[in-house]
């Protein structure tokens, strides 16, 4: 089992990368925060890519892997999940972090700087699902969740969590994803949690990559495109590669 660190109420497991004083200039380490149906063990090929110059972490967010989760655990927020991410950065002594959020772990991410800027040197947003900013998503948004029900309804919730992948993903990491279809409906229950304004999110000064690839779907481009307007010191890449985008975060930026 791999080690764990108390969240905001439940055990967050976690793994480290790396050398222990990374070697990049800031001495930043990095964090990873995935998406849903995900977990860390999806994100450890970024997490090895960054390991010769930063200390990495990529952990299991609640009802994931073999993190915790409430009982009954039916929602989450995006507060929530970013009250664990500010323990564990706090508990591992991770402080002036590279926050790199993937899907919900973007809005996380963001909230982390929002509610937690003193523990954020800069962060990657890779596919934010901030619909807010898109209400032209609203139409793909409910084919989604007619789909994930009808799916519910003839195999369960673990056929859901398979239908809202759509194929993305096989073998052991589809096996996870079904397993943890808890941590899955949580996180599809509070997708539209985060409260912040478009104000707001002007206010974040971190530096930030945002970032889409080749296979994200219109209406998540739209809303990164929207984001990357709103943050003041935001810099739009489209090439899908985490690992890159962490090198284009500016060495000894401001906390």
């Amino acid at each position: 089992m791999p080690p764990s660190i108390e969240g905001a109420g439940v055990p967050l497991a976690y793994r480290e990368f790396g050398p222990t004083h990374p070697a990049r200039p800031d001495g930043s380490p990095v964090l990873l925060i995935h998406g849903s149906a995900a977990d860390a063990e999806v994100l450890a090929p970024v997490a090895e890519s960054l390991a010769d110059g930063f200390r990495v972490i990529a952990y299991d967010r609640r009802g994931y892997g073999a993190s915790g989760a409430p009982e009954p655990y039916v929602g989450t927020t995006v507060e929530e999940q970013a009250e664990d991410a500010a323990l564990l950065i706090r508990g591992l002594g991770a402080g002036d972090a590279l926050l790199v959020g993937d899907g919900f772990g973007a809005l996380v991410a963001l909230d982390v700087v929002k509610r937690h800027e003193h523990l954020v040197r800069g962060v990657v947003l890779s596919d934010p699902p901030l619909f807010a900013l898109v209400p032209e998503a609203t139409e793909q948004l409910a084919r989604q969740r007619q789909e994930i029900e009808e799916a519910v309804r003839e195999g369960g919730p673990q056929a859901g969590v398979e239908a809202w992948l759509g194929g993305r993903v096989e073998g052991d990491a589809l096996a996870r994803a079904r397993a943890s279809y808890l941590g899955f409906f949580a996180d599809f229950a509070g997708l539209a949690s985060w409260p912040a304004t478009r104000r707001e999110i002007r206010s974040l000064a971190h530096p930030a990559v945002v970032l889409t690839g080749p296979g994200s779907p219109p209406h998540v481009i739209a809303a990164a495109d929207r984001l990357a307007e709103l943050l003041p010191n935001a810099r739009r890449v489209h090439d899908g590669d985490l690992g890159a985008a962490v090198a284009k975060l500016p060495a000894g930026a401001p906390a």
